[in-house]
């Protein structure tokens, strides 16, 4: 078995959707980066790679490379569930955070876990997502941008 973590921040913006765990959120804000930004499926996707040893999604995915500008991050995630079964891995399982003032989470985590869960083959039970605020503190607090942490477990395949 091996663990795995990931972390991923984006600054919010105006005239950008607010895409996390593949769901589209209603909100005046949404995340600036090459892909869709999905701080959370960046987080998972660092995560699976790094229990792998198979390095990070800038490795895979560079922001110099325009094939992903603007790409589905469940595109991306659905590209290293591929890679880590090549590598002999399968997954047990994923916890993660999603860090934000604003908006209020809870009504989407079901359909992100379910994204997730689709995505990478795996039972919704294996996923896990919360959702929390650091009280108005530091660059989330001030609604600046929004972070993502996860881990994971990966076990080796039977070969």
């Amino acid at each position: 078995m091996r663990t795995g973590i990931g972390y991923d921040v984006h600054r919010l913006t105006e005239g950008r959707k607010l895409i996390l765990g593949g769901v589209d959120i209603p909100h005046s804000l949404g995340l600036l980066g090459h892909s869709d930004a999905d701080v959370l499926l960046h987080a998972i996707m660092d995560a699976l790679l790094g229990a792998a040893a198979l390095g990070d999604i800038g490795k895979h995915f560079p922001d110099t490379d325009e094939n992903y500008r603007g790409i589905s991050s469940i595109r991306l995630l659905e590209h290293v569930r591929g890679l880590l079964e090549e590598a002999g891995y399968s997954i047990a399982n994923i916890d993660s955070v999603i860090i934000a003032q604003k908006p209020k989470l809870r009504p989407y985590i079901e359909e992100m876990e379910k994204n997730i869960a689709d995505a990478l083959h795996l039972q919704k039970n294996q996923i896990n997502v919360k959702a929390t605020t650091e009280e108005g503190l530091g660059f989330t607090g001030t609604q600046e941008g929004i972070s993502a942490q996860a881990v994971c477990l990966i076990e080796a395949l039977p070969r």
